[in-house]
């Protein structure tokens, strides 16, 4: 029997009982700094460090964002809940605050501690530190959910068992109560993005779970059909599958079989934060040709199967990478009473703009009174603890914008100014009156039915008590309409400013507001696209791909300078040729293999790849047979390293300088190199170059 050993760090209890003792498992130096931010600053201060240190693993394990995987799940206080595999505890914070009891259990004893320092004011959160298998005996059986969040991929890692998922998930669901719930996070082997070129999440390569992987290794992923086969297996019946969009890392829309995606909403697709990337095709396109061919379930980036009685939950849209005190959840049910709409603030800090938001509605419903312009009725109730929410009616129709787009596709230039002069003529009843909704984008208009029919707004939440020009909320309409969708710009901007009677310099005021309002709601942070900006790991396209194989007018040759004393010469340099002396030829690799002979007496050579922008990895290189190690003492370039052995040159006149100072030089030397020479546009480079200097 081992001793019970235990460590309190906070108020959290860390047990220590089947903790051998030392981590058999690390990420590195990325810990000890998550470790030293956990320890040393507040969880509110955790965005502005995430945006300070433009890193990978800090945005993974520190975002706030993880937690919405989880959010959603109606847990209560008399709940409990058992977290496998809680690591720095980006799930266990949000757990925490909505169940009564939280179990976690973490093989990293590093990792542990850091879930422990983050949380430590949560009373109610108890670590197991240790081999799942050797812990798992020890726990009751009576949790209302057990949550597997980017965990049941690993099991055959740590479950002894010829059917490793099977057995995980027939142990797993021993602790579970009759009526509980287990909840599964997982990356789809088929989700979209794979398709389109981001590498394999768990692996970093590219296609390895379309092909099933092939090298072998101890994660695996599945489609949507795999997942319930595995749980059809195991005994269960009830199963839902939630679809996290853009994946479960960072959701922000939550779908289910309820209420799948519609064409236009799945346009945040540069999401993966890790790695680089290819950009094989337009992945929004493509998810709209999916949707309209119903086939999203199966090309869903991530899952979350739900094993367990079904939820009336069908739709979740999160709103928190906002200021905190707009950070806000809306949900779609389906309860007894039919379908309903609620939104629920996600701190105490936006209680006040939730009742600003009901206040809102009632004054709307008031202007818009007789326009044809009906304001989605809603009632502001309160939860148990007394939290303010909004509950909505669902209405049923065809989104304003969906209109205006069939028109445009069909060039229906009438068709779309009619819609256009309505909607105009709709919003600017009442424009005397002291509440503007700021927010009347296309989008957040319904129509049921006939266009004559009465026109309904879905969302108020950005409503002001003043008095604004019709035109300007009709501008940010049309300007929000364009930016969401390149097609739409056949659309001509300058009817639609003329039919305003708004100027150039008008719109570029409007245009200035826009980006204060942004800021006003962001309270100036960076958004995820920024933040992805900022971590700086490359996007490459088809078109950057050729252009790299592309080599015209000679920019592609390699040149080599010789110093004799004078310094680098453009007299004293030459091309590469296949001729007796200088070879050079690429093997059916992409490696370049080059041999240079070298006159004695030069202190210095200077190779220059090419004559563009470029990325080079460098093989090896060898003088008079000698093998050169790539220090800074010996190489110098004018580029920056992004790799082992990788540097990228954001210029058009990229060298490698090779020092011969103390080096074996006789009448005649040999100069042998192998790298591969990879063409950029200079707009890669050059974002590449936040990367870090050599």
């Amino acid at each position: 029997m081992p001793e019970n050993k235990t460590e309190v760090i906070g108020k959290v209890k860390l047990d220590l009982t089947h903790y051998p003792g030392e981590d058999f498992y690390c990420d590195g130096e990325v810990e000890d700094e998550i470790l030293e931010i956990t320890r040393n600053y507040s969880a509110v201060e955790y965005r502005r460090i995430i945006e300070e240190r433009e890193s990978w693993p800090v945005l993974y394990h520190l975002s706030p964002l993880r937690g919405n995987i989880v959010e959603w799940l109606p847990i209560t206080k008399d709940m409990k809940v058992l977290e496998v595999g809680s690591g720095c505890g980006a799930i266990t914070g949000t757990l925490a605050r909505k169940a009564g009891q939280v179990t976690c259990v973490e093989l990293s004893g590093k990792r542990s501690r850091i879930n422990a320092y983050r949380h430590m004011d949560a009373d109610n959160v108890t670590i197991h530190v240790g081999n799942f298998q050797e812990i798992e005996p020890d726990l009751p059986c009576d949790y209302d959910y057990i949550c597997l969040i980017g965990v049941f991929e690993y099991a055959q890692a740590y479950i002894q068992s010829g059917k490793p998922y099977e057995s995980f998930l027939n142990i797993i669901k021993k602790h579970r109560k009759p009526e509980g719930h287990i909840a599964i996070a997982i990356e789809n082997k088929f989700g979209l993005k794979y398709w389109a070129g981001c590498q394999e999440d768990h692996l970093g390569t590219y296609f390895s779970g379309l092909e099933n992987y092939p090298d072998g290794g101890v994660v695996r992923t599945f489609t949507r059909d795999g997942l319930f086969q595995t749980a059809e297996k195991c005994g269960f019946t009830q199963m839902q599958m939630y679809y996290p969009y853009p994946d479960y890392k960072f959701m922000t829309s939550l779908y289910s079989d309820r209420r799948l995606p519609q064409v236009g909403e799945l346009s945040l697709n540069l999401r993966n934060f890790d790695r680089e990337r290819l950009l094989l095709f337009d992945e929004k396109k493509v998810f709209d040709t999916i949707i309209q061919e119903k086939q999203f379930p199966l090309f869903s980036n991530s899952y979350m199967l739900l094993l367990g009685p079904s939820l009336e939950e069908e739709y979740v849209k999160y709103s928190n990478d906002r200021k905190q005190e707009f950070c806000i959840r809306t949900v779609q049910k389906t309860s007894t009473g039919g379908k309903i709409i609620e939104k629920h603030p996600l701190s105490e800090m936006a209680w006040a703009h939730i009742e600003r938001t009901a206040e809102a509605a009632r004054k709307l419903a008031k202007r818009y009174e007789g326009s044809g312009l009906s304001i989605n009725r809603c009632s502001l109730d309160r939860t148990a603890e007394g939290a303010p929410y909004l509950r909505l009616e669902y209405l049923k129709g065809v989104r304003l914008e969906e209109l205006l787009d069939d028109c445009l596709e069909r060039n229906d230039v009438d068709g779309f100014q009619r819609l256009f002069d309505e909607y105009l003529n709709r919003i600017s009843h009442g424009a005397e009156e002291r509440i503007t909704d700021y927010d009347l984008i296309f989008a957040n208009i319904i129509i049921p039915g006939e266009i004559n029919n009465e026109w309904n707004v879905i969302d108020y939440e950005w409503s002001f008590e003043r008095s604004i020009e019709t035109k300007e909320i009709a501008f940010r309409a049309v300007y929000c309409y364009l930016l969401e969708n390149e097609q739409r710009n056949k659309l001509n901007l300058d009817l639609i400013m003329e039919k305003l009677d708004i100027t150039q310099s008008a719109a570029e005021q409007y245009r200035r507001q826009e980006m204060t309002f942004q800021q006003y709601v962001t309270g100036k942070h960076m958004s995820m696209a920024q933040i992805r900006e900022a971590i700086g790991y490359p996007v490459y396209t088809v078109e950057d791909l050729c252009l790299a194989q592309k080599q015209p007018d000679g920019s592609g040759r390699i040149q080599i300078y010789e110093d004799t004393g004078r310094g680098f010469q453009e007299e004293q340099s030459f091309f590469l040729e296949e001729d007796a002396e200088e070879q050079v030829w690429t093997d059916e690799e992409g490696i370049t293999h080059l041999e240079v002979v070298v006159a004695g007496g030069r202190s210095a050579l200077r190779i220059d790849p090419c004559s563009d922008f470029c990325l080079v990895w460098i093989q090896g290189i060898r003088w008079n047979g000698t093998e050169i190690a790539l220090k800074r003492r010996q190489i110098q370039l004018n580029g920056f390293k992004a790799g082992e052995n990788t540097y990228v040159f954001p210029t058009k006149d990229p060298n490698i300088t090779l020092s011969l100072a103390g080096m074996r030089n006789e009448k005649r030397n040999l100069l042998q190199m192998r790298m591969a020479v990879t063409r950029l546009p200079e707009e890669t480079a050059k974002h590449m170059q936040k990367r870090g200097l050599f």
